[in-house]
């Protein structure tokens, strides 16, 4: 009797030949990109070092495209960026010590929003491994012990033949749900060691499939198919999961009016009557989640942010669907189904029976009308109206990165995608210089579209090198600089707290001249002009700069009290 996990392919007459007669001149480095390669890659991005220098050697004979930022966190969160956009685990390629510790920022920020990037570090000699103090250089006792609380798995390399499967293990372990940022380490003396392994040709990493159980997803059926009053909340994970079309499906037949979280911006159309929006940190939406009989939570873990600052205290049923194990239930109880939010809602469709709400859209047209007038009370015409500016000069289907920035807060709430996974921020870690390095990465992954990059002045001070990357590989990313003086929203934090800012006043340098002087075009607009020449920058090929001197503020917060 012959079973499946029997069957081996057998190898082809030419592939016998080139394992037995491999091309002459190959090193460790080689094995990685080869594996890459096999595994599907097609860009990897990173920055070399000394230690990392025989996967750099291996890339000119390889046909994988390179993509070289000017510091290793940026490198992380064009990686990042990729990662979102394509689906696919983006390869980051670093050097050891100082450049691996570099990118802990960005992983963290991967981590935090489930996008999948391949992290592959060099390590010190093979010799000076196992926590001696030798003096190599950019030596640590445990350079892996660094990410492991920051990555999803950490693999790490002693010899050239565990290469291709600790990278495809490592690949798997990125692309398996929840998405995540995984670490592959390899010492110096292996990526330069000459090889005689066959060439590496065809791997299998294929991700495993995370099933809901489905005596779970028929109790949540049936509670949504009885429910007088369930709405939905739609979190990063359903984005992730390319679900957005199955939550519309499941939304409409239950009547159930829809929320994004920042995250889940774009997981339901902006404009439909059951559309909530994303007005999270809103005391009227908060109200009427909370008076829910049957929430179903979605790719959320109902973190700060999508809770209104941990102010959500839901009185009825909560039903809460979630890839990350570590966030089902860790803020309220639930009915817990651990599954990929493409899977559940799938299995929810075929089993929950549809009702009708009259009431629905009417409740969601009172909620926006109520939330509109709450923002109209405190005198933000300007703020809306660049926000406004922004949407209209955008091109529908090109995506957006942004920063951390009052704009980009104003965005989370106000701002319509129109589509799935097209705006992006750094709102899962919360780091600065998030935007524009993204937004190259982005801009890699597809290059037949702008792409946007909104930044404060105290941000783009973090990625300001990156200029150099966008003109180098001449990417079609247009970079919106909100100038203020400072961080703006750290300015108003203090004030409001104690009076007074301290450390917030930024001296900067002059954005449209320092564009100029990378080669790139800048412009220095103001809000009435803005539109015009924003959609002129996006127009035209090539990375742009565009700066907005203007102070903006915050909309009132409602959870203070």
């Amino acid at each position: 009797m012959t079973h499946d996990h029997d069957l081996v392919l057998r190898p082809t007459a030419a592939q016998i030949s080139t394992a037995l007669n491999p091309p002459p001149g190959r090193n460790g480095g080689d094995l990685v990109v080869e594996t890459l390669a096999g595994l599907g890659a097609t860009t990897v991005f990173g920055l070399p070092g000394q230690h990392a220098l025989g996967m750099f050697d291996a890339l000119r004979r390889s046909a994988l495209r390179y993509i070289g930022l000017r510091v290793e966190n940026n490198a992380g969160f064009a990686a990042d960026a990729y990662g979102r956009i394509t689906g696919e685990a983006a390869p980051l390629l670093l050097s050891t010590g100082p450049g691996a510790l570099t990118s802990l920022a960005a992983l963290q920020e991967a981590a935090a929003a489930s996008a999948p990037v391949l992290a592959i570090s060099s390590q010190i000699p093979t010799a000076g491994l196992g926590g001696g103090r030798h003096g190599y250089l950019h030596e640590l006792p445990d350079q892996a012990a660094s990410f492991r609380g920051v990555v999803k798995s950490v693999h790490t390399v002693r010899s050239q033949s565990q290469i291709p499967s600790a990278i495809a293990a490592a690949w798997k372990s990125a692309l398996t749900a929840p998405h995540g940022p995984v670490w592959v380490e390899i010492p110096q003396d292996v990526l330069l060691a000459e090889t005689t392994l066959p060439v590496v040709t065809a791997m299998d990493a294929t991700p495993d499939d995370l099933v809901p159980r489905p005596e779970l997803t028929a109790v949540a059926a049936d509670l949504l198919s009885r429910a007088a009053r369930p709405a939905i909340i739609a979190g990063g994970g359903v984005v992730r999961a390319d679900a957005s079309g199955k939550l519309l499906q499941l939304a409409e037949m239950l009547d159930a009016p829809v929320v994004t979280t920042f995250g889940g911006k774009g997981a339901f159309p902006w404009q439909h009557p059951l559309s909530m929006q994303s007005w999270l940190e809103d005391r009227y939406t908060t109200d009427l989640l909370e008076d829910a009989d049957v929430l179903l939570v979605v790719g959320s873990g109902l973190g700060e942010l999508s809770s209104n600052y941990h102010t959500f205290k839901p009185r009825g049923r909560v039903i809460q669907i979630e890839a990350d194990l570590g966030k089902l239930e860790s803020n309220h109880p639930a009915l817990g189904i651990h599954a990929d939010a493409r899977l559940a809602l799938q299995a929810l469709l075929e089993t929950v029976s549809p009702r009708e709400d009259d009431t629905a859209a009417g409740r969601v047209r009172d909620l926006l009308a109520r939330v509109a007038e709450r923002i109209a009370a405190q005198e933000l015409t300007l703020e809306q109206d660049v926000l406004a500016a922004v949407r209209r000069a955008l091109p529908a289907d090109s995506p957006s990165f942004w920063d951390m920035t009052i704009l980009a807060y104003w965005a989370w709430s106000a701002f319509d995608t129109r589509g799935a996974n097209t705006m992006h921020s750094a709102q899962g870690a919360g780091g600065l210089g998030y935007g524009f390095p993204a937004a190259l990465g982005a801009a890699a992954a597809d290059p037949s579209r702008p792409v946007l990059a909104v930044s404060g002045d105290g941000g783009a001070l973090y990625s300001i090198a990156e200029l150099a990357t966008a003109k180098q590989y001449d990417l079609p990313v247009t970079w919106l600089i909100v100038d203020d003086g400072g961080y703006g929203i750290l300015r108003e934090y203090m004030t409001d707290a104690f009076g007074q800012a301290t450390a917030t006043e930024l001296t900067r340098p002059d954005y449209v001249a320092l564009a100029e002087s990378f080669g790139v075009p800048g412009t220095r607009t103001t809000p009435e002009t803005l539109e015009t020449d924003l959609t002129k920058a996006l127009a035209t090929p090539g990375p742009s700069v565009v700066v907005l001197p203007a102070v903006l503020r915050m909309f009132a917060p409602t959870h203070l009290g």
